[in-house]
């Protein structure tokens, strides 16, 4: 292997390649990288990073959308009434136009999980899932009707497989050489969000990855004949919506190339439920998983994490780990984000969860300020753990955000972790995830910095010990 490679990317193959891993993920669906992890490692040209609520993010993508020539790719989790539904829509009735003006048809793939409780509740419980009719776009799906879509090769799927298997990535493809990787679903939430835009081989791996989950046999057979994303960074597409209500934005001219590992983690049905006296069960050993346990349990000097949820176990016990061996970790989450959904899916709250977390470095505290004679004993990481909040008064804007749905990870300021995947326990068990890694110093730099200038005013501090 490389020696010019991350660390974490020669522990992180290595592990994914032994047999107790490639035995679990060959039982996955997709899982087709289980007999070659090496071929997750790729690289990405960035072109920006926006944080900003998810209307304004999805505005900020959508000149990008309407440029297309051949094809859009659009897959999310959660699908609903909205701005961000309705500038879609105008967007898909321009893109109608400009193809049939040019006598072309452009294919766009719209895939979704949840547009609500009955729809989950009664959708199919096959993996291939529920194609909509022409008929259901307007009415079901909130969607222009067949008529105002002349121009599209248009496919509406949507997957949610009982008892809590939710489909939950999020990414749009632009003709297979653009990608934006968003953290927002389409829906009214103002909430605090981000986004990545890729160009180059990394593309390829989004591609395929839609190809395995949510792509028919005909779709399958019209891919072979598209090309392949280029090893090329990609010009910039048209102008972009205005700045108006984004809380941080940086471009990258030149696009900056690094490093990257793609990070899916298939869905699970079964939850592995364990009663609150038993030990969590060790989380599926998927590619996601395997990598941020890694990243936890290696970092050297500090962890920062902003995540809507903190429930996982297996989690929570490495940053423990962590602080244990001298590690500082940040934790930025949310007070009372879909409460009832944490107690449904994990059997607890991120309030409680941070509770004990706090708990338990402070007794690590001072069991070891006892411990005088130690002197290894005192080298205990720093825990800050904040609470998002949004701006209060005359600096708040119309759509301040209110809660934050951004998820990141951050180890040593070498590697960030983008994607769907929160530190809770439904995306460490049973939920599809996406995330993707990205190895380059300058720009976890960018990172952080844009992530503290959009936090400013936005942070409770609970504890900072």
């Amino acid at each position: 292997m490389d020696p010019q490679y991350h660390p974490l990317i020669r522990s992180f193959l290595s592990t994914s390649s032994n047999l107790e891993t490639s035995a679990e993920q060959h039982a996955d669906q997709p899982n087709y990288w289980a007999a070659n992890p090496n071929s997750l490692l790729t690289t990405s040209h960035i072109h920006s990073i926006d944080l900003a609520t998810g209307n304004r993010i999805l505005a900020s993508i959508l000149p990008a959308f309407e440029a297309a020539e051949t094809e859009i790719i659009f897959v999310t989790c959660y699908w609903a009434a909205s701005d961000s539904l309705n500038r879609i829509c105008d967007s898909l009735r321009k893109l109608s136009a400009k193809a049939l003006a040019h006598g072309r048809t452009i294919r766009v793939r719209i895939c979704f999980s949840s547009s609500g409780l009955l729809q989950k509740l009664f959708h199919t419980q096959s993996a291939t899932g529920k194609i909509y009719e022409p008929s259901e776009w307007s009415k079901t799906l909130g969607l222009p009707g067949p008529d105002e879509l002349k121009g599209l090769d248009l496919q509406v799927k949507s997957v949610f497989l009982l008892p809590i298997s939710i489909i939950h990535p999020k990414f749009i493809i632009v003709d297979r050489k653009r990608a934006f990787l968003p953290s927002c679903n389409v829906s009214w939430e103002e909430w605090f969000e981000g986004c990545v835009e890729l160009s180059g081989p990394v593309v390829g791996q989004f591609v395929r990855f839609w190809e395995q989950f949510w792509a028919d046999e005909r779709d399958r057979e019209l891919s072979s004949t598209i090309p392949a994303a280029s090893s090329e960074a990609a010009t910039d597409f048209v102008e972009r919506y205005g700045r108006t209500g984004v809380l941080h934005h940086h471009s990258f001219s030149p696009a900056t190339t690094v490093q990257t590992l793609f990070l899916p983690s298939p869905h699970h049905r079964n939850p592995r439920v364990t009663l609150p006296w038993q030990a969590a069960a060790p989380a599926p050993l998927t590619p996601l998983n395997v990598f941020l346990l890694q990243a936890l349990q290696s970092a050297r000097s500090y962890i920062y994490i902003q995540t809507p949820n903190v429930t996982s176990q297996p989690a929570i016990a490495a940053l423990l780990d962590a602080l244990q061996r001298g590690v500082n970790v940040s934790i930025v989450t949310s007070e009372r984000l879909q409460l009832l959904e944490q107690i449904i899916t994990a059997g607890t709250t991120s309030p409680r969860c941070v509770s004990k977390l706090i708990a338990r470095h402070q007794a690590l505290a001072h069991s070891r300020e006892e411990d005088v004679e130690d002197t290894a004993a005192l080298r205990l990481g720093k825990l800050k753990v904040s609470y998002y909040k949004p701006v209060d008064g005359q600096e708040a804007s119309y759509d301040e955000p209110v809660q934050s749905h951004f998820k990141l990870t951050i180890v040593d300021g070498e590697v960030a972790v983008f994607g769907s995947g929160n530190m809770d326990r439904p995306s460490w068990y049973t939920s599809q995830e996406l995330g993707v890694a990205f190895f380059d110093r300058a720009f976890v730099g960018k990172v952080e910095e844009g992530v503290e200038e959009a936090l400013v005013g936005r942070r409770k501090l609970a504890y900072d010990g």
